[in-house]
């Protein structure tokens, strides 16, 4: 039996062109996503529309770290963070507004967005179908697609009024391309102070490069200029399972050994969260 289109999907079709053919709109046939030249596109039991084609990347969440990942945000630990982006997004956008979410992983952070604006709707892309699986149960008024950010966006250009990039890779031309002119690009990114203690506790969790500032205002300036950084810096508690989940959820946790993450005694009680929001305006 032919999957149902799940209304958030339906919602988000004029946004969507067909991966292949590139100008070709998309259209819901027999539990698929179908462009006239016949290009289809299947849509998953889980809600979310698979429209990445070809090599797939190997980089996306695996089941475990989605996992991992969605037991450390119902915590509400990060619940800040999400407030503070929530907020930037919601500044200065139509009150029907479109939101895509880049990277958007579970849909954590465009939910929060959503709950933020309820006349807006919400698109959410990602390697992970793992992932996705969450991201499409996320908010009722999000969908979710598979796709990868280092390749053009399957989207038309200048559908989005806002593109959210938090924690995740960016691709400047491609989110010039689908923002309006009075669009918002929202990145966030963490500093050198986050999770400081974590990453004293285990060397092999991934570090972040000094450089980074240096480099993202290099990759975007071409294409956007800031229009405001916030810094949203907190202290937070961590249970042993917490901590375990904090590194699980992350590219830390292909470099960590399990008697690393089994041994309590490595794993920190409280880390320092530190990160930036900047919303930049397209050029």
């Amino acid at each position: 039996m032919p999957v149902p289109l799940p209304p958030a999907l339906e919602r988000s079709l004029d946004l969507l062109r067909c991966p292949t053919c590139r100008t070709r709109h998309l259209h819901p046939d027999r539990g698929a996503l179908r462009c006239p030249a016949g290009h289809a596109f299947d849509i998953a039991r889980h809600g979310y529309a698979g429209l990445l084609t070809g090599t797939r990347a190997t980089s996306g969440d695996d089941a475990a770290m989605v996992q991992a990942r969605d037991r450390f945000l119902s915590t509400g630990t990060y619940a800040p963070i999400r407030k503070a982006v929530a907020h930037s997004a919601a500044d200065s956008v139509p009150e029907r507004a479109t939101i895509l979410d880049v990277g958007c992983g579970t849909g954590y952070y465009l939910a929060g967005v959503l709950d933020q604006l309820p006349g807006a709707r919400g698109l959410g892309l990602d390697t992970s179908v793992r992932a996705l699986r969450s991201a499409a149960r996320a908010h009722e008024r999000a969908a979710a697609v598979t796709w990868d950010v280092f390749r053009p966006l399957p989207l038309a250009d200048g559908v989005a009024d806002v593109v959210l990039d938090v924690f995740a890779p960016r691709n400047p031309a491609e989110f010039h391309r689908v923002l309006r002119p009075t669009g918002r690009l929202i990145v966030v990114r963490p500093t050198g102070r986050h999770l400081a203690e974590l990453r004293g506790r285990l060397p092999a969790v991934v570090t972040i490069d000094p450089a980074k500032e240096q480099r993202l205002h290099r990759a975007l300036g071409p294409f956007f200029e800031a229009a405001v950084t916030e810094q949203v810096e907190y202290s937070a508690t961590l249970t042993g399972r917490d901590a375990l989940d904090l590194v699980a959820m992350t590219p830390s946790a292909r470099h960590v050994s399990r008697a690393d993450l089994n041994d309590g005694g490595l794993l920190p009680g409280q880390v320092t969260v530190s990160v930036l929001i900047t919303a930049y305006r397209p050029r």
